[in-house]
């Protein structure tokens, strides 16, 4: 059904985002969180599961990593070992520039007659060397990979400094992207400007919108405030004030994710832009994992309504 709701630019797909586990955990270990990871998914009626790839972003930020980067598993290794019992579409994150162009080339053409589904993700800043360029890795898969349902990266954040956001969305699409997932919302204002900016653009040049997955995720405690902060989330004064002088900073997060997503849902409804949503957890808090599932289950009833 994924393939066909994202063909069809149908608003409402509702996805889970998860990161492998660390490279340093046992084999053991590893087959422990996988069988967790899959036991809180199992049910929870979503159209598909993201796997992130993970890469360093020192050179995007001088301030001190709040939590130290540790390698993970790559994603593709991840489901193919662990999560082939999890019988649900898999959505690849690939972070380009850690592949070379003949290692790259070689994934795309893996499993040739079946469908798959990646997002490509360029450098974290200019200063990252990389091994493959975004551009580079479109034409790649022009040229070998038609079989992968390619989606892209938007960062509504990016909107509020420079209003062209709108335009990265159309310029992906025109090198194959088909659908969008956003970095994690917490300033609905940047969401609200940059699906509408998308949507008049799109109705003066005559063009079908793509499914943009607006992307929530619990904050559980200061840390994890930090750690979001850090990774570039914008997050308005007045709702970091509400988090920290909140007697549970885990469920006002989630009663404020209800609320963004609602806010954007309206939104779109009443334009018919086709919208859904992706839900992940930063932290590997249980508390925070298992609010995450929570929410997801919230968000598929929001959407089912709406």
């Amino acid at each position: 059904m994924l393939k066909e709701k994202i063909i069809n630019k149908q608003a409402g797909i509702l996805t889970y985002g998860i990161t492998p586990p660390k490279q340093n955990n046992s084999g053991e270990k590893i087959r422990e969180i996988a069988e967790r990871q899959i036991n809180r998914i199992q049910g929870t009626n979503i159209d598909a599961l993201i796997l992130y790839d993970i890469q360093e972003e020192s050179d995007r930020i001088k301030e001190e990593r709040p939590f130290s980067f540790l390698p993970t598993l790559d994603p593709v290794d991840y489901e193919q070992r662990y999560l082939k019992d999890l019988d649900l579409p898999k959505i690849i994150y690939r972070c380009v520039g850690k592949y070379s162009r003949e290692e790259f080339a070689q994934w795309l053409e893996l499993d040739p007659k079946k469908d798959r589904f990646s997002v490509f993700v360029g450098a974290a800043s200019h200063k990252q060397p990389v091994k493959l360029r975004l551009t580079e890795a479109y034409q790649l898969r022009r040229e070998i990979g038609n079989n992968l349902m390619l989606g892209g990266i938007t960062i509504p954040e990016r909107h509020l400094r420079q209003p062209d956001e709108h335009l990265r969305i159309v310029q992906k699409t025109e090198n194959g992207c088909k659908f969008f997932v956003s970095q994690t919302t917490y300033n609905v204002e940047a969401s609200k400007n940059l699906i509408s900016d998308y949507y008049y653009y799109c109705q003066a040049q005559n063009i079908e919108m793509v499914p943009i997955l607006f992307t929530l995720s619990p904050c559980g405690s200061l840390k994890t405030l930090e750690f979001m902060k850090w990774l570039g989330i914008s997050i308005p004064r007045w709702l970091e004030n509400e988090l920290i002088n909140s007697e549970d900073i885990l469920e006002k997060s989630i009663a404020l994710e209800r609320l963004i997503f609602q806010e954007l849902l309206d939104f779109a409804l009443e334009k018919q832009i086709p919208i859904g949503c992706n839900i992940e957890s930063v932290s590997i808090r249980k508390a925070e994992i298992e609010a995450s599932v929570e929410l997801v289950k919230e968000i598929k009833l929001m959407l089912m309504n709406a």
